[in-house]
């Protein structure tokens, strides 16, 4: 079983439009529910490419029971989620069908009390001894401490579980030092954490804090691994225009999915990689063409990654 952990969990919404414009009303043409957050976007692909996935995080509210009973018709994910006071967040994707792209807005999420903090606690302990692999993914709701990520790492490395972390800011440079198994931050991300916009010097200073592989989504331009067996580029055959909501979820998924098969590196970024530019082909956020995943996992180039672009 792979356990994934959303703290910020949210049902995203997905509105299509025909062409999006300031100061107008629009008439949307298709709606489109899913639940979301970062570490539910990843376990609905793990379990779309065979896994068995429990899902745990916060929910609550009215937004959260329809999270729950969306979560509830993906086959191959457990809910394992504890309940809040506050009401989960909702994200709203409106996605311009005349130039293809996509427009994001965020709530913020619910404030967690210590008690609920304590409970999601007891249940990630009693989750972890049944995990193949644990990815820690997303922002924190307000409540919950900025060292949360770094004390789940050690909790998961004292069961022997490797941990696969999502994340950005004060969280991120915090759970680095408790030396993740792999780290896959943006390049925003990582430059913020290392202070290197440069992406090769900026994922070796992150493996030298801690992080034990370090993978950067580079956008458009594929995936960075800088890893102890080696330095390795992955880019999509072509760019890609569509939604990219959820489409570095899909890659985490590719990731975590090749950790717990033993896949070398190169396999293991392929993947991500075709799964990341299929989610950007799909028509809903944090959804993946599995025709398009097919081609493109043959169509993904990875090299050796010796020097400087």
């Amino acid at each position: 079983m792979i356990l994934t952990v959303t703290l910020n969990t949210a049902l995203d919404i997905t509105y299509r439009v025909g062409s999006l414009r300031p100061h107008t009303s629009h008439r949307v043409s298709e709606v489109a529910e899913r639940p979301g957050g970062k570490g539910l976007n990843v376990a609905r692909v793990l379990a779309a490419l065979g896994h068995e996935v429990t899902a745990t995080g916060f929910v609550g509210g009215a937004t959260g029971r329809r999270t729950r009973e969306l979560l509830a018709d993906t086959p191959g994910v457990t809910d394992a989620l504890v309940p809040v006071a506050g009401a989960t967040r909702r994200t709203i994707a409106v996605v311009d069908d005349l130039s293809g792209d996509t427009t994001q807005l965020n709530e913020p999420g619910p404030q967690v009390a210590p008690a609920e903090w304590g409970a999601f606690l007891d249940r990630y302990d009693e989750l972890l001894p049944a995990a193949s692999a644990v990815a820690l993914c997303g922002s924190l709701p307000p409540g919950v401490p900025v060292g949360a990520y770094a004390n789940l790492v050690r909790a998961a490395r004292s069961h022997g579980v490797p941990v696969l972390l999502d994340t950005s800011g004060e969280p991120l440079r915090r759970a680095v030092a408790a030396r993740p198994d792999i780290v896959k931050p943006n390049a925003d991300e990582l430059a913020e954490l290392t202070g290197s916009h440069e992406p090769l010097r900026a994922t070796q200073d992150a493996r030298r804090r801690g992080a034990h592989a370090v993978v950067a989504s580079l956008g458009p331009q594929g995936l960075l691994a800088a890893t102890p067996e080696g330095r390795w580029r992955a880019t999509p055959p072509a760019r890609l225009h569509g939604n990219p909501t959820g489409a570095g979820d899909s890659a985490t998924a590719g990731l975590l999915s090749g950790l717990v098969e033993h896949l070398p590196w190169p396999q293991r970024l392929a993947r991500a990689t075709a799964l990341s530019a299929a989610t950007v082909l799909a028509p809903a956020a944090g959804e993946f063409d599995h025709t398009a995943y097919e081609e493109l996992l043959g169509q993904a180039v990875v090299t050796t990654y010796t020097s400087v672009a």
